[in-house]
């Protein structure tokens, strides 16, 4: 019988994989969760949409859409790239998601708050709101909901981020051996 005496590298590769395949394993139950919550918003943003132009409900229950609305029903895109991507390590959707979420997902939540910006300037001088979500100032109700969607996609962003760099850390150690 022929013992294994070495080096100790062996030991050393095998617990940088372990750590790789944790870590990786990590991102991948966060981003899911994370995707998770940017469908909710998805949804909610969505049936605004939906209730004001299928006129569900009277318009002073549920104010027509702002402009980033639209754009913002987009992010849909990165949603689906994302999850595409997790399965099998897929590192081209993994990118096309990264890029999507920033051109469909990032962009409208900027731009729309710039858009609601003066009216709820207006809001908070005067106290004049004229569009109303369920009784509540609209201005108000989007700003919250651009604010969960802000953390959300900022988190997104990170999570895709480090696991590409998990992913392309364990290639180039496969690559090397």
């Amino acid at each position: 019988m022929t013992s294994r005496v070495g080096s100790g590298n062996e030991f050393k590769f095998k617990d940088k994989a372990i750590q790789q395949f944790q870590m990786s394993a990590s991102l991948k139950s966060d981003l899911r969760r994370l995707n998770v919550i940017h469908l909710l918003v998805w949804l909610l943003v969505a049936a605004q949409v939906a209730i004001s132009h299928l006129k569900l409900l009277p318009h002073d229950t549920v104010a027509m859409p702002y402009q980033w609305e639209y754009v913002y029903l987009l992010s849909a895109v990165p949603l689906l790239c994302s999850s595409f991507s997790l399965p099998r390590n897929n590192v081209s959707y993994l990118v096309l998601s990264m890029i999507s979420g920033g051109l469909f997902s990032v962009a409208p939540l900027i731009y729309g708050a710039m858009e609601m910006f003066p009216l709820a300037q207006q809001l908070y001088r005067y106290g004049k709101a004229y569009r109303f979500i369920f009784g509540f100032s609209a201005v108000t109700v989007m700003y919250l909901v651009m604010v969960v969607a802000v953390q959300v996609h900022a988190w997104q962003l990170y999570c895709m981020k480090q696991l590409l760099d998990s992913w392309f850390n364990a290639t180039q150690e496969k690559k090397k051996k």
